[in-house]
């Protein structure tokens, strides 16, 4: 009895543990989001968090490992639902794949808005966080859209130009609305909070650079 106790004392305390490093780890990203790097402080983490300071250095050596934890979080979950998408529709036409991935992307850059405050925060200056992200996640995105973007302009569907042209178009058109909502609303009054207003925008993007017809290109 006293083992089984134990035991159960002990999955109570990791889950505890578990939960406390989850609460951590999104009160950073929503607070180096708004704040940047330089800007937050571990303090400040812990009362956006709930917790007592001193369990930051409890789960994370260092605020610059609690940085790294916070964003990887964040992209680690994009970068899953963008692959589930992409393995889901791996047989259709290139261009509803597209399709498919603008509206996958609209949706998690609206529910997630630290993924691209973040980058706008630390693009601000040379530093070896903006670095480390680039290496990890944002140069890997790119290597892995940028082959289907050559491959819908050689079909006429995507508009001409330089691919990398193309593609930072196509995620800041999106990114800095949904990062920028706030300013959004208050000057022309567009409330992208409002799910049909992001499925519109999603439409237009498609529209907008998706545009061309694959069948007339290929006649």
């Amino acid at each position: 009895m006293t083992r089984t106790a134990g035991r159960k004392a002990t999955r109570k305390q990791q889950q505890r543990s578990i939960q406390t490093q989850e609460k951590l780890l999104d009160a950073a990203a929503r607070a180096f989001a708004a704040n940047g790097f330089k800007g937050t402080s571990t303090r400040d983490i812990a009362a956006r968090a709930g917790v007592h300071h001193p369990l930051i250095t409890y789960h994370f050596k260092s605020k610059d490992e609690l940085w790294r934890a916070a964003v990887s979080r964040v992209f680690d979950r994009f970068h899953e639902v963008l692959c589930g998408t992409r393995q889901a529709l791996a047989d259709a036409a290139p261009r509803e794949r597209a399709a498919a991935l603008v509206r996958e992307y609209v949706h998690f850059a609206a529910a997630n808005p630290e993924l691209h405050k973040v980058m706008f925060q630390e693009s601000s200056s040379d530093n070896p966080r903006i670095a480390w992200l680039i290496e990890q996640y944002l140069r890997p995105l790119y290597e892995l859209s940028v082959n289907d973007l050559i491959e819908l302009q050689q079909q006429g569907v995507a508009p001409p130009g330089p691919p990398a042209m193309l593609y930072n178009l196509m995620r800041l058109a999106a990114g800095a609305m949904l990062a920028l909502r706030l300013e959004v609303r208050g000057t022309t009054g567009l409330d992208l909070d409002r799910r049909a207003n992001l499925d519109q925008l999603a439409d237009m993007l498609i529209r907008i650079f998706l545009s061309g017809n694959a069948q007339a290109a290929q006649a």
